[in-house]
């Protein structure tokens, strides 16, 4: 499942993906033992060690590793958070998150995705990402607070059931604002009604949508 060739391949993409300016060790260590290949149909192989994005189906993408290990690092995780993730997608964000904290939760809009991305965690060993089917606007409540939030879709306004779900002190990160071109936003919930605002630069996202399909 995993050879020697693609590990050498993960290795020049953790290089490249530290040349952009991720600094954070354990999210380079992590991007760096997780086997991408595994995320994409065996016919697109060859794509899955390029920093790019990619089609999974259902109007879906494999997010750019830059962009995983950017998103990952704002985070600042620690070995006990629990995350959740909004956008399940094709497993590989959920995955270096596993690899980085405690508990994972995420959730997925599109039910044939979350069913076969569920499979797919099950049966490369990351069977304790707790997938969930749902709308990610409204988060998780039965499993809040969470430490901290990341969501992996464009939103034009921050989803404050989700602002509500999360610890004091703990971080939400996610691509914000109107148009194809989003800022990279981390929230602070700084008390139970306020929260501070940090922007970390401009990039393209599939958009976040309400409900289930």
């Amino acid at each position: 499942m995993d050879s020697y060739k693609h590990k050498g391949l993960r290795s020049k993409l953790t290089a490249t993906v530290k040349a952009k300016g991720i600094t954070d060790k354990k999210v380079l260590n992590a991007i760096n033992l997780l086997p991408r290949h595994l995320f994409l149909d065996k016919a697109f192989e060859e794509w899955s060690y390029k920093d790019q994005a990619f089609p999974i189906g259902e109007g879906q993408t494999i997010s750019q590793p830059y962009t995983v290990a950017f998103q990952t690092e704002l985070l600042e995780l620690n070995p006990n958070d629990k995350v959740l993730e909004i956008g399940t997608g094709s497993g590989y964000q959920a995955c270096i998150l596993s690899l980085l904290c405690k508990r994972v939760y995420s959730i997925e809009r599109q039910r044939q995705l979350f069913l076969k991305t569920s499979d797919l965690l099950r049966q490369i060993g990351y069977g304790s990402i707790r997938t969930l089917f749902g709308d990610g606007y409204k988060g998780a409540p039965r499993f809040a607070p969470f430490d901290k939030i990341l969501i992996t879709a464009g939103a034009s306004s921050i989803p404050q059931d989700l602002i509500d779900q999360l610890k004091i002190g703990g971080y939400l990160v996610l691509p914000l604002g109107e148009g194809d071109s989003k800022t990279m936003t981390r929230i602070t919930k700084t008390s139970e009604d306020q929260i501070k605002r940090e922007v970390f630069g401009e990039f393209r996202f599939v958009p976040f949508l309400e409900g289930t399909s």
